[in-house]
């Protein structure tokens, strides 16, 4: 058998940046510099659905925390989390060595440590509208509604993962926090 048995659990965006609102993404598709020294080391590479995508499709505009923290997205989030769950749980029996998860900072799903709060937004017609917009956007402290729903559900699972965030203006160096409780 020649596998690492390691696997890295990562949000989807950072593997596919075709799933991001529109003119948010800047990068072509993968996040290399985020992924490379996983690639090199063997690691395998879980890839979580994107909540976004699947909620309201590829059409949308951006939100904030606040707009996506009600309970009927937070249980489409669980929804969608249960494939995903179900497979890190049999990786982890199996006696695989899960990495951690690699979220997207300042993403309102998939942030680590910082959030977009507030509650502007609305249709996004072009650049110069999301340039307006991310002039008046606040950031907090937390973690987004994805990754909130993801940790209960593996905590409730007995399963406690190290949480990193890949933040877009310096993708190489991953920001690393210590594991949940």
């Amino acid at each position: 058998m020649n596998r690492s048995k390691k696997i890295i659990i990562v949000c989807h965006c950072i593997l596919n940046a075709n799933a991001k609102v529109s003119p948010l993404a800047v990068y072509p598709g993968v996040l290399r510099q985020a992924m490379d020294a996983f690639i090199e080391a063997g690691t395998g590479i879980f890839q979580l659905p994107c909540p976004e995508t699947s909620y309201m499709g590829l059409n949308r505009w951006g939100m904030c925390f606040e707009q996506y923290n009600q309970p009927n997205y937070r249980r489409h989030c669980r929804r969608i989390l249960e494939a995903s769950v179900d497979q890190i749980e049999a990786f982890s029996s199996a006696g695989y060595e899960i990495c951690g998860i690699i979220g997207a900072e300042g993403s309102p799903n998939c942030g680590v440590t910082k959030i977009p709060s507030g509650l502007t937004g609305g249709t996004i017609r072009d650049r110069e509208m999301v340039e307006s917009q991310l002039k008046n956007l606040t950031y907090k402290k937390g973690s987004g509604v994805f990754l909130r729903e993801l940790k209960k559900m593996l905590s409730d699972k007995g399963i406690s993962l190290k949480m990193m965030a890949v933040d877009e203006k310096n993708p190489s160096t991953l920001i690393q926090l210590e594991k949940e409780s």
